[in-house]
């Protein structure tokens, strides 16, 4: 073989690993899933075909429903806030980053990127739970218990993914910032443009293929979330934070043993986040054609 066929074919080589790990792990469990979800299987006896009846059964589940409307709120009402909470962290981060406390946000703002999220739950868990009298204090100046932040249904799910989610974006959104070229605007200062000008004008739309990743890897991490979750509520108060995730562990392995079923519900999230990802790379491609 000569040298030529060699260095065609090395590119092949290098992506057979990763290739192999997908098939293995991703392409053969999305197939086992879809399979198992048309059976009656509890995991200690095998599978027996069971039909559509675990698909009808999700129109009559409240609990499903419950775990779907749960899921869509994230996606729908926490998402967006994320975006703006993590573009203004991003602005500042990125104006002040030669000053001290911009160098001390920076650090401090990435720690729960470093962490387990399930290390990061239980902490967040032990601080809430209302045994700490310094957190309780200091959550009192604002008029909030901190022990309920996590026992209210309405604060549950915010708490759980603004905080830990935030992060990962402004670090997106602060490595795009750094590169928007300076010359744009210090020509938008000499034609008078003010700082709220130059934002909305130059750099808003500059980071919007980046706004866009950084939408669809949140609504997917949202959507996909089970560590925090698990370790800070478990799913409650009163299935206040049970999403499709959660609600699929539950009734395969929490008592329950419907692993059929559950395959069921994971096929749902996986056809939700399917047409999330189209969507997603629909509008990367217009926006790259644009440009």
């Amino acid at each position: 073989m000569n040298k030529k066929k060699i260095a065609n074919l090395a590119p092949y080589g290098y992506i057979t690993p990763i290739t192999v790990i997908l098939i293995g792990f991703v392409i053969v469990s999305v197939i086992i899933s879809i399979v198992l979800s048309f059976t009656r299987y509890n995991i200690m006896t095998p599978p027996t075909f069971y039909g559509l009846k675990n698909y009808e059964r999700l129109v009559t589940d409240t609990k499903f429903m419950k775990a779907l409307f749960n899921t869509l709120k994230l996606m729908v009402m926490i998402v967006p806030l994320q975006m703006i909470l993590s573009l203004i962290v991003s602005v500042f981060l990125v104006s002040h980053r030669h000053m001290l406390i911009g160098k001390i946000a920076n650090s401090v703002i990435f720690i729960p990127v470093l962490c387990s999220n399930a290390a990061t739950g239980v902490i967040w868990r032990e601080l809430l739970n209302g045994k700490i009298p310094a957190v309780e204090t200091f959550f009192g100046l604002f008029g909030v218990k901190a022990s309920m932040l996590l026992g209210n249904a309405k604060t549950a799910l915010a708490v759980l993914y603004v905080v830990f989610y935030m992060p990962m974006n402004v670090l997106l959104y602060s490595g795009y910032l750094t590169n928007i070229p300076m010359a744009l605007e210090e020509a938008a200062k000499v034609d008078g443009a003010g700082t709220v000008t130059r934002f909305f004008r130059i750099t808003l739309p500059m980071l919007k293929p980046t706004i866009i990743l950084a939408v669809f890897l949140s609504i997917t991490s949202s959507l996909q979330c089970f560590d925090l979750i698990y370790t800070m509520t478990g799913g409650g108060p009163n299935n206040a934070s049970t999403t499709l995730v959660i609600y699929a562990y539950s009734l395969c392995f929490a008592g329950s043993s419907s692993a059929g079923y559950a395959m069921a519900v994971s096929n749902i999230l996986f056809v939700v986040i399917l047409v999330i990802a189209m969507l997603q790379r629909g509008m990367m491609k217009r926006e790259a054609s644009e440009i």
